[in-house]
């Protein structure tokens, strides 16, 4: 196995996140219709850690939150629902103009009527991230983290959570975790200040060791050439990923994991849906097959917490990317943006495509 871990760790999985709020309408329908409205705690690095909070492994989740605020009080709820122990500063609103939880409006759409996602992000609280307001020293060195999981996100929120992101990196290859990075590139992160997170992206990368991304992540974020072979096909897409990567190893050779998703869609709910993975110098390829889905939100993160998850566990590498295909495509069965897996056989029982009843 290429990604060995540290022992006598009280956390399997650590994530910093910036905790928000999730609004979607009931049965499928578009937000402009609905009158009434589902609300959720959210965030990419939760999705990721649910995994294997709901399959009994110790997460813990580095946030800041709203003082008094009683979307902060429904947050902590639902954290502590998933099993997650939490830890963060808590933030003066500053009266009605100040600081708030991000607010994430989406519907899942329905056949024919893809889904559409409104994101209100002013005065989000997560942008106060700051590596002072943490004790990372006892967090790493006294507590232990086996992997700690970054997102390009939280990374690009602002100057002060690239900084914050960063030094979590550092700190946790002093203590020996491991590092996973998915890039999650956003173009209206990024603008103004494209060589500011280059600079911050790339040293995050030469020490992580897991590496999560599709061509334009790796191209926008880090300025590597794409590849030449182009196409929207599914053998063009996997041909071009083991080209890029190629050029992405001899950049960052600290890394030994690579992977990323194949996703076709046929209408709103029944995607093809595969997955691709470099470990060491071996290639494996998850076929797109067709899944049937609820609310796409979530499978990309789903992906990540199943590959994370069968890491953790210690198991054989051919097992992380068919159990990280399985958590996705669970993920999208959910009204959550978030799998829940019950237990690892429901998963298995995903990848192998048996939707029978269990009595």
């Amino acid at each position: 196995m290429s990604v060995s871990l540290k022992d006598n760790c009280r956390y399997s999985l650590l994530v910093p996140t910036s905790m928000g709020l999730r609004v979607t309408p009931e049965d499928g329908q578009p937000v402009s219709s609905a009158d009434v409205l589902r609300l959720q705690a959210t965030s990419a690095e939760t999705n990721v850690a649910s995994v294997s909070s709901y399959l009994g492994l110790p997460v813990k989740v580095l946030t800041t939150f709203v003082k008094d605020s009683p979307f902060a009080a429904f947050i902590k709820s639902n954290l502590r629902s998933r099993g997650m122990d939490f830890e963060g500063p808590e933030v003066p609103q500053g009266g009605p103009w100040g600081y708030r939880h991000q607010i994430n409006v989406a519907d899942s759409g329905f056949g024919s009527r893809g889904p559409r996602v409104w994101n209100d992000r002013a005065g989000e609280v997560g942008r106060t991230l700051n590596a002072a307001d943490f004790d990372l020293d006892r967090i790493f060195g006294k507590e232990g983290v086996q992997i700690v999981h970054l997102s390009g996100l939280i990374g690009a929120l602002s100057p002060q959570t690239s900084r914050f992101c960063l030094e979590i990196a550092r700190k946790a290859k002093e203590y020996g975790a491991r590092i996973s990075f998915d890039l999650n590139y956003r173009a209206s992160f990024w603008v103004g200040r494209e060589e500011e997170l280059r600079t911050v992206f790339s040293e995050i990368c030469a020490l992580a060791d897991i590496l999560i991304g599709n061509e334009e992540d790796f191209q926008l974020c880090l300025g590597i050439p794409g590849p030449e072979a182009g196409g929207k096909d599914i053998a063009a897409k996997i041909d071009g990923f083991k080209e890029m990567i190629g050029r992405v190893k001899e950049r960052y050779p600290s890394a030994s994991v690579f992977a990323t998703t194949l996703r076709q869609v046929n209408h709103a709910n029944s995607h093809n849906w595969g997955a691709i993975m470099l470990e060491g110098e071996t290639w494996h390829v998850v076929e797109p097959r067709e899944i049937h889905v609820l609310d796409r939100i979530g499978g990309g993160d789903g992906f990540v917490g199943g590959l994370l998850y069968a890491i953790l566990k210690g198991w054989e590498p051919e097992k992380w990317i068919r159990f990280g295909w399985a958590c996705g495509a669970l993920a999208t069965t959910f009204l959550t943006d978030y799998a829940q897996p019950s237990d690892e056989e429901q998963v298995w029982s995903v990848w192998n495509g048996n939707a029978r009843v269990k009595r």
